[in-house]
């Protein structure tokens, strides 16, 4: 059985520490460019000094590169993956296909979500074409995902928690069709979180002013072991742009999650060294999330929309008992505190807060400020949430986890003094010598617990001592000669650690195979003359341009996705849907989305389960 990793965001070098810290065995970072989150770009400096760190716990560090590029960018391109190589970076998480047209140095590839990898023949033909790990659609099931694991071989990566994309990833163009602002270039507008009416064809408004395309967070904790089984040994936390709190939450969770399951005794091992300790109790809904869904790994996933609201909501408290006194009254004991911030949804697509000024007993709390708290605005029966928890905010703010990795010491004589040697947990050796003769100690219980103290001291570095062997005759030796043979050892074994580090290396390029289609449309998002030699040498005949070189004309599809609003607004003959005082069913014919001046209709394939967003046609 392969190693299990836990795969954490970093935002930037302060970040994927922290991600290491709290038991990420691997980290994704962006560099300065090409890294499909502008606002997360880092140095290649930056870049090697996490890279330092990491593979001191034998923890990976991967550089999304996952943009599409231009035929000017190619160039640069390389040069930056060149550096980046150097730079100690284990792997590049790319979209592109031209890149593996370029003569690149020996650095694994895997193929970013953004390629688009939901079925087995996909798959298997980036495995074909060199890719070393398949980062797989968040859309897929675990029966997909072991149908895609019977046809290949290649490790399988899949995302487990975080914010999900409303369309299959990679294939999202309504940011580039509204303002330019392409997803593929990593400049996404995030239309989806917005705001729309949806409207029939007619004009009447159907649904008004709700996040009709905003989603809920994934959470996967409860099916680590059935993915586990189902092929996929990488599990990825999304959250490149989130706070540190989130990173360091998120990531202590699931390396909790990930513990219990491989001290199951199912032979699973984890890929990186080290044991955390934390000092706080990692939960989810303490940090930002708009609500979870397992999306579509079960099968049908229940509610899977966040229409109310695009922003985080944090945990639910209790529901609203009644109104009195402007204190708000709950229907269950809570913990919440002055200072607490709590929301509730006001009307559809609209949710309001206020902080706590006061709670008397366990029930009763009172907004701070000028606030009044309407009734109509809290009717009994709704759901509050706490979305800033101030307490666990603060403790967030200091140190939260350390990370050590376990070692055993033997102090002895030796012919030129003393010598200290040790092995971690790794079976990595160091051996270093204090060049003194040593006085013979007048109280041997005392000099030997003098020893031990002063070779203990490894609270600032990344080991724990488990046991210390002392093998030389009682003697006297000054705190400053110890201290200085316990930092020297230290020094000795990290280098010997990151000598030791294997690092992941890309065999040569294999033979092109033959492409599946002889035909791709813009969805292959070939941007530069590279990508389209790629596929041209792998039989495609026909391969039109990328949606950000040639935009498609009227009727395009700029969305497709699992998400469908009929079935969340329980119009889906097929399926249940869910019931919040749904809208009346509308009469058949065609629906549209609309914001402000924007307007795209919506499609329903019903036999796939899948819905499109589509530009208009002139006259639609």
């Amino acid at each position: 059985m392969p190693d299990l990793e836990l795969l954490a965001p970093a935002k930037n070098m302060e970040f994927g520490k922290a991600a290491v810290d709290h038991g990420a065995d691997a980290v994704y970072i962006g560099p300065e460019r090409f890294g499909a989150r502008a606002a997360a770009g880092n140095s290649v400096a930056d870049i090697e000094a996490l890279c330092n760190y990491a593979h001191r716990y034998f923890a990976r560090v991967y550089v999304a590169f996952n943009t599409l590029l231009f035929d000017h960018e190619l160039e640069p391109a390389r040069r930056l993956i060149e550096q980046l190589y150097q730079a100690g970076v284990d792997a590049l998480i790319i979209q592109d296909m031209g890149l593996l047209e370029m003569d690149l140095p020996p650095i694994p590839l895997f193929a970013s979500t953004q390629t688009d990898n939901r079925t087995p023949e996909k798959v298997r033909f980036l495995e074909q074409s060199g890719f070393s790990r398949v980062i797989l659609a968040r859309e897929l099931s675990l029966s997909a995902i072991k149908q895609i694991r019977t046809a290949t071989r290649v490790d399988l990566e899949a995302f487990v928690h975080g914010a999900l994309c409303v369309c299959y990833s990679g294939q999202c163009y309504m940011s580039a069709a509204i303002g330019g602002r392409s997803a593929n270039r990593g400049a996404c507008g995030q239309p989806c979180r917005l705001a729309w009416n949806l409207e029939d064809k007619e004009g009447t408004v159907l649904c008004e002013n709700r996040h009709l395309l905003s989603l809920k967070d994934m959470n996967r904790a409860e099916f680590l072991g059935d993915l586990v089984r189902a092929g996929v040994t990488s599990f990825k936390i999304e959250g490149r742009l989130k706070s540190l709190d989130y990173v360091k939450n998120i990531t202590g969770f699931y390396r909790q999650k990930l513990d219990a399951l491989i001290k199951t005794g199912a032979s699973y091992t984890k890929a990186s060294s080290g044991r955390v300790t934390f000092f706080f109790t990692p939960e989810p809904c303490k940090t930002f999330n708009r609500g979870f869904t397992d999306y579509f790994l079960s099968g049908s996933s229940g509610s899977i929309d966040a229409f109310d609201t695009p922003k985080s909501v944090g945990e639910p408290i209790g529901q609203v008992k009644q109104i009195k006194n402007q204190a708000l009254v709950l229907d269950r004991p809570h913990d919440l505190l002055a200072g607490d911030g709590i929301c509730f949804p006001k009307a559809p697509g609209k949710l309001k807060g206020f902080y706590v000024n006061r709670v008397d007993g366990n029930q009763s709390v009172f907004p701070s400020g000028k606030i009044h708290i309407k009734k109509n605005d809290l009717p009994k029966g709704t759901m509050v949430f706490r979305n800033h928890d101030l307490k666990f905010a603060r403790l967030m703010a200091g140190m939260t986890a350390q990370r050590k990795i376990s070692l055993d010491m033997t102090f002895c004589e030796h012919s030129q003094g003393f010598e200290l040697s040790c092995v971690d947990e790794d079976n990595i050796q160091a051996r270093v010598l204090l060049c003194v003769t040593g006085d013979p100690a007048r109280n041997p219980d005392t000099a030997r617990t003098a020893i031990q103290k002063q070779l203990g001291k490894l609270g600032n570095t990344c080991f724990e001592l488990n046991c210390l062997e002392i093998l030389s005759k009682p003697v006297f030796l000054p705190a400053a000669d110890l201290n200085r043979l316990r930092r020297d050892l230290v020094d000795c074994l990290e280098k010997n650690r990151l000598t030791a580090y294997a690092r992941l290396t890309a065999g040569p390029r294999p033979t092109p195979v033959h492409f599946y289609r002889a035909d791709l449309d813009f969805r292959a998002n070939a941007a530069n003359h590279l990508s389209v030699q790629f596929y041209k040498k792998r039989g495609v005949k026909s391969i039109d341009p990328a949606f950000e070189c040639v935009p498609p004309g009227p009727g395009t599809p700029v969305m497709t996705t699992k998400h469908c609003i009929r079935r969340s607004l329980g119009w889906c003959s097929g399926k249940a849907g869910e019931n919040r005082g749904k809208p009346p069913q509308p009469s058949a014919g065609p629906l549209f989305l609309t914001h402000g001046k924007h307007r795209f209709q919506v499609v329903f394939n019903c036999r796939e389960c899948e819905m499109q967003i589509r530009t208009l046609i002139p006259g639609s």
